[in-house]
């Protein structure tokens, strides 16, 4: 839709963002880790409806092209709000067809505290270079490593910044990520070469991560051994533990292999554990019922009780209920809201035309090469923070900087790089951004406790700036 209203300046942009800012504080302060319940939603519409009221009656913006704006934003998280239920669906059932905890009972035997963290993060790497999904591959194994790390008394921002950084390393180099197409083709960059130029800054920042891991694995104090074999032995009296129910993720692993949309092979893997549930957990699809036998009726309640609402299995050990309890698909649909609002302050943003005035601040800084590079960096972490998704964020930095680098006969795969290096690993950081809100729900790990401890999310964009600058592998295009 063609723009009719003239552009607020940076400083009169930067308001809403201020006074987001400033209710995000308040909001944090009063309500700590519940701040998703509510206020962090009215926060954001609120300073919308800031933004809404300044470019309306300062600028002459139709409140039309504001409403086509956020309806634009919405409708891209579509797919992701569907995902993010099915996620849900999936932690339910995975949980209560005994599925993740077979998984927590294998890794409790197998993976030691020391390694712990340096094994989560291989391993979570290794699923999501196969799988393409970072978000997919921290809804399944993700949570059964959570789950472990939590048993062996470790703490959750580790184990979360573990498994997200694997996640997100796996992710950026895979050839079936929906990202790393994205960031590729939105500059015009063949994949492969894209994939090959990341190495330069992906594997360093992974290295960097995976030496703090070990470190910290070696010095955070865990559990006693005793601690870990009665949470085993509870789980194994809980739950049917058995081998079998490991064909279930084996399952969704083949159809992920096969390329299946994701919103198909979620699906598929929520059927396939309520098929496991039926057949290896009958008492506890009772229990979830609130029967004491079951009928026909009853099992098709219980399943589906599980799959949409909260369950509480009672284990004899209250830190190990808490582990196995679920919100089933109800319990994501704080974080959906969060996204919706989310999605109608960037659409008010983009549509009265404040995002663009902010961004040129980064274009007049640009003069060599590591300063377009850290200023793409920069603009991807703020389109992160504006936009609230990282599809958006892809798309916005690529576009606004690619015929930037053209003049300055910097080479496409820089700015693809540099784009990835910050508007795709560091969604994640972000509170209200779909990928922070996402995690944070799925791993029952507040945002701002897991930030610190994604070192490779941190050191990425940092890596890309340094390499810039050292002038590594970077030529001119002419």
């Amino acid at each position: 839709m063609q723009q009719t209203h003239k552009t607020p300046s940076a400083w009169v942009s930067a308001i809403p963002l201020v006074v987001l800012t400033a209710l995000f504080y308040g909001v944090i302060r009063c309500f700590g880790s519940d701040s998703i319940v509510g206020g962090s939603q009215i926060a954001l519409l609120a300073a919308s409806s800031v933004a809404a009221l300044i470019a309306i009656v300062g600028y002459g913006t139709k409140w039309s092209e504001l409403e086509e704006a956020i309806i634009e934003h919405i409708r891209s998280a579509t797919s992701a709000l569907l995902i993010l239920l099915l996620i849900g669906a999936i932690a339910g059932t995975w949980m209560v067809s005994g599925v993740v905890p077979t998984l927590i009972y294998y890794g409790l035997d197998i993976l030691h505290p020391s390694y712990f963290l340096i094994a989560s993060c291989l391993i979570c790497a290794c699923v999501s270079l196969m799988t393409g999904s970072s978000w997919t591959t921290i809804a399944t194994i993700g949570v059964a490593l959570m789950g472990v790390g939590q048993a062996m008394g470790l703490p959750e921002g580790w184990v979360a910044g573990a498994i997200i950084s694997g996640a997100y390393f796996g992710d950026k180099i895979s050839l079936l990520s929906d990202t790393t197409v994205l960031a590729s083709s939105t500059v015009g960059v063949p994949i492969f070469t894209h994939i090959r130029y990341m190495l330069y800054t992906t594997v360093p920042s992974i290295v960097v991560a995976l030496i703090v891991f070990g470190i910290a694995g070696v010095t955070l104090p865990h559990a006693s051994s005793a601690h870990v074999d009665l949470y085993a032995e509870t789980l194994y009296n809980t739950f049917h533990i058995s081998p079998w129910l490991l064909v279930v993720p084996l399952l969704t692993g083949l159809l992920i292999a096969r390329r299946l949309p994701a919103l198909i092979t979620l699906f598929a893997a929520v059927v396939f554990a309520c098929v496991a549930m039926i057949v290896a957990q009958p008492g506890l699809v009772a229990e979830v019922a609130g029967v004491e036998s079951l009928t026909a009726m009853d099992t098709f309640k219980g399943v589906l009780m599980t799959c949409y609402g909260p369950t509480a299995i009672e284990t004899g050990n209250a830190a190990l209920n808490d582990l196995v309890s679920t919100g089933g698909m109800g319990g994501m649909l704080n974080t959906v809201w969060l996204i919706l609002c989310a999605m109608v302050f960037g659409g008010v943003m983009t549509g009265s035309g404040m995002l663009r005035a902010l961004t040129e601040i980064f274009l007049r800084a640009v003069r060599r090469t590591s300063a377009a590079v850290a200023s793409t960096v920069g603009a991807g972490i703020f389109f992160d923070i504006c936009s609230a998704d990282q599809y958006i964020s892809i798309i916005l930095t690529g576009r606004l900087f690619k015929e930037l680098y053209e003049e300055r006969g910097l080479e496409p795969k820089l700015l693809s790089r540099a784009v990835e290096d910050s508007a795709t690993v560091c969604s994640v950081l972000i509170p209200w951004n779909s990928c922070g809100m996402t995690q944070a729900t799925v791993l029952g790990v507040a945002t701002f406790t897991y930030m610190p401890y994604c070192i490779f999310n941190l050191v990425s964009p940092l890596m890309s700036i340094l390499v810039a600058a050292i002038g590594w592998k970077i030529k001119r295009s002419k």
